[in-house]
């Protein structure tokens, strides 16, 4: 019985995970978001995040075990995201579960953000199986060869703004509320995505790797060219959401057929995308590989994932020290996240 908390940015997390006979059950995964606070202010606010997760974090511990049905005294193991993230988020939950594990005795496990969102597909299943790994975030693009639990080979990334940062970038400048990716692919769903034809990076020394800053460049000057760009809105959102998915799938596929992977596993905030979802699926089908989903609770920040990668890293290796600290450059696969 492993209790996790997840505080690496905006959205105070807590989950309570078990493996017993019968497999792996997610007891209860709730989160406390903070949109509302920082939609005003067009992004997170470090400083905001920071107080509000040291309000929201005793009652959502407590409310977790409750929604359980588990005491403190039946939980075994303690966790938290130790990077990567903003610092003085991930003090928070870090200090209160090691806190935890302290005050009780019982062992504690430091998790990579990453790494969470790296497994989340494979929850279900209780176990981390042999594929590739899409991360599509905020913050992170990253394309992961993954051959075990804590075997992983990093095969790309971007090497300026992440997917997610895109559409957050292309949301302001259309006046979107933030975030802005829900809006974008919402506003999509009504244009033509062969409206504006928006360019497609192509990197030849590091094909696997990706690029949207010149995309979005080429959205903000297409903008300046518009006498009136919100009567465009949905065609605009529809041609810049393509551009991002025909990336995104194009190097997937590729980088499967680098490491003969049969299975495609894709995870983070964008992978809520409908769109990427079924354009991905349907490549997949058509190269005669499978396609694995985080499920859509798992897909944003969350504990959920935090709990199924320190259970994974519970049966793998031994318990960190208390010492452990933060970490919010934290690196995956050796390279740092971008």
């Amino acid at each position: 019985m492993l209790l996790a908390i997840e505080s690496s940015c905006d959205e105070t997390a807590v989950a309570v995970i078990r493996r017993d006979a019968d497999g792996v059950s997610l007891l209860t995964s709730l989160i406390s978001s903070q949109i509302e606070i920082h939609r005003e202010f067009g992004g997170v606010v470090p400083e905001v995040a920071c107080r509000n997760h040291a309000q929201r974090i005793r009652p959502l511990v407590q409310a977790a075990l409750e929604d359980a049905g588990v005491a403190l005294d039946n939980i075994t193991t303690f966790a938290a995201t130790r990077g990567p993230g903003l610092a003085s988020s991930l003090l928070v939950g870090l200090s209160y579960a090691k806190g935890l594990a302290a005050a009780t005795g019982k062992s504690f496990y430091g998790v990579n953000h990453m790494e969470g969102h790296l497994l989340s597909p494979f929850l279900d299943s209780g176990k981390s199986e042999p594929h590739l790994g899409l991360i599509v975030s905020g913050g992170h693009t990253l394309l992961i060869d993954v051959r075990s639990f804590g075997d992983y080979r990093l095969l790309g990334r971007t090497i300026d703004d992440a997917a997610g940062e895109a559409f957050d970038k292309v949301g302001r400048m259309l006046e979107l509320p933030y975030p802005g990716g829900p809006e974008i692919e919402k506003h999509a769903r009504e244009g033509n995505p062969k409206a504006f034809r928006f360019p497609r990076a192509v990197l030849k020394d590091d094909p696997l790797n990706f690029s949207f800053s010149g995309l979005k460049t080429a959205v903000l000057y297409q903008l300046q060219k518009l006498e009136d760009p919100q009567s465009h809105l949905a065609d605009i959102c529809a041609s810049f959401q393509a551009s991002v998915i025909e990336s995104l799938v194009k190097k997937t596929l590729l980088a499967a057929k680098e490491t003969s992977h049969r299975i495609i596993a894709i995870s983070g905030g964008v992978a809520c995308n409908k769109a990427l979802q079924e354009a991905l699926a349907t490549a997949v089908e058509k190269e005669g590989l499978e396609l694995r989903l985080s499920p859509p609770a798992l897909t944003t920040d969350n504990a959920g994932m935090i709990a199924f990668a320190a259970l994974l890293a519970s049966e793998n290796r031994t318990p960190d020290d208390l010492n452990i600290g933060i970490d919010p450059n934290l690196k995956v696969c050796g390279v740092a996240n971008r």
